[in-house]
């Protein structure tokens, strides 16, 4: 199924409540080769108004933080987990994520992202049930906020909704620093292809589990990077966590 199919079956959905108060149901927007996948929980009224993704005041918020990380519109791939308004912004109900989340199954399908970044609760639960991992109540949410996770081969960075400001402007500058890693995620490291932990991956002497997590995942905390990048000597044999191990191979 192509993009601009799922785009208009979402356009045209009529398989649940919500489309009897919506204005606009929102498919996805942004880069579909981009390396962050996007997933808010559903359109705001100011989006549902105009018909456009993060352009109401939670939106003004994720562009001033993406904006502060160095990270661009273009840099995402953006949906929504409910396509639809949800009215005076109530919480989704289970039947309305289980009709509309098929719409997002789809799109994960198509758009080869690699790492899913879900803007709050409702949207990272989603993606911890999609994919198997342990799961945990909204009270526990802000454990999981800012940690990098591998799933399946891609890998998942739960944020706060940008939303949350609205709301408690306390938390700004920890939103700030947790959206600051975002400029980190776009990328892999560039030292990536000419590192040994490369090499050693790619001939099965190392888990890939180095490589997604470090590499092409948050490389301004590998061990290897730093010392790399401050000149300092560092063993081939060193893992990302500083750590150095040891086999026989044949370079």
């Amino acid at each position: 199924m192509e993009l601009s199919e799922i785009n208009n079956q979402v356009k045209n959905c009529r398989k649940c409540r919500l489309h009897e108060t919506r204005k606009h149901s929102l498919p996805g927007e942004g880069n579909d080769n981009a390396r962050l996948f996007l997933i808010a929980q559903a359109p705001g009224k100011v989006e549902n108004d105009k018909g456009k993704m993060f352009v109401g005041p939670s939106g003004k918020i994720f562009h001033q933080l993406t904006s502060c990380a160095g990270v661009s519109w273009n840099d995402f791939y953006v949906s929504n987990l409910i396509k639809c308004q949800l009215p005076k912004s109530r919480k989704p109900k289970q039947d309305e994520i289980d009709i509309c989340s098929k719409y997002l199954d789809k799109e994960i399908e198509i758009i080869t992202s690699e790492i899913f970044v879900p803007l709050g609760y409702y949207a990272t639960i989603y993606i911890f049930r999609k994919y198997h991992l342990p799961e945990f109540s909204k009270k526990d949410f802000p454990n999981h906020i800012g940690r990098l996770r591998r799933i399946n081969g891609r890998k998942i960075f739960p944020l706060s909704h940008p939303a949350t400001l609205l709301y408690d402007p306390h938390r700004e500058e920890k939103l700030k620093s947790d959206y600051n890693k975002l400029k980190i995620l776009k990328k892999e490291c560039k030292w990536y292809s000419a590192c040994p932990i490369k090499y050693f991956t790619e001939k099965g002497l190392l888990d890939k589990k180095w490589v997604d997590m470090y590499c092409r995942g948050d490389w301004e905390n590998c061990v290897r990077y730093k010392m790399e990048e401050s000149g300092e000597y560092h063993s081939d044999y060193m893992l990302p966590d500083g750590v150095c191990f040891s086999f026989q191979t044949d370079f």
